[in-house]
């Protein structure tokens, strides 16, 4: 058993996600202010899991009715390069594959600056004031970062999806998007995890260790 603490501080709210599936009903509610995240990683498993008291405190109240596949605790998402995944809500839409273009609202943090949210698809507004969401060809030649590609390809449109994105499959290089649009922030995303002195003390796992939601919004084949 391996325990390790990622220094995390912050204060997130989401709406109340309701999911109805006939005989289950799921309420999922999201409010924390946590100083660490505990992760216990089980050598017999090789499953991680984050303590939800402690970064993550989501209440979610089931009826007794079998969970038709919602999974309540992180797992490793399969052929991700070591994506842990919790699905918030299970779409039920299409399924992307590579080629398609994808539409993805998403919040972006870091689990280093004590959870800095760095960038946001809900923030990003049109003319009418609607949120756009961020859009990309999947499979397009390494232009979004691997671990975005990775969580979309598995999920559905309606779906929503928290992972949490080692430094294997996030950013290696200042091109690879989503990019935030504010130049600041964008500035003080790449400074923290490419920054030089502290790669260098053996701070990279957690520099670069980044903290989506997703949510699926479209599909276009």
């Amino acid at each position: 058993m391996i325990t390790f603490n990622v220094p995390c501080h912050y204060t997130v709210r989401f709406s109340t996600i309701q999911q109805s599936n006939n005989s289950q009903n799921v309420y999922i509610t999201s409010s924390f202010n946590a100083k660490s995240v505990e992760i216990t990683q089980s050598r017999k498993s090789r499953r991680t899991v984050l303590i939800s008291t402690v970064l993550f405190p989501i209440t979610f109240f089931t009826s007794s009715a079998p969970s038709h596949g919602l999974v309540t605790e992180f797992y490793d998402l399969p052929h991700s390069g070591g994506v842990k995944a919790l699905d918030l809500r299970l779409g039920d839409g299409t399924t992307p594959v590579d080629g398609d273009q994808v539409a993805i609202h998403y919040y972006g943090r870091l689990a280093a600056k004590q959870g800095w949210r760095f960038d946001s698809t809900y923030d990003h507004k049109d003319s009418t004031g609607e949120s756009i969401p961020f859009t990309f060809i999947l499979g397009s030649n390494n232009s979004v970062i691997s671990g975005i590609e990775s969580t979309v390809r598995s999920m559905r449109v309606g779906g929503i999806r928290r992972v949490i994105i080692p430094p294997s499959q996030g950013y290696q290089n200042t091109n690879q998007e989503p990019i935030p649009p504010n130049f600041f922030d964008r500035q003080r995303l790449f400074t923290t995890i490419f920054n030089p002195t502290r790669l260098a003390n053996g701070e990279g796992s957690t520099l670069r260790t980044l903290i989506f939601d997703i949510e699926l919004v479209n599909v276009k084949h």
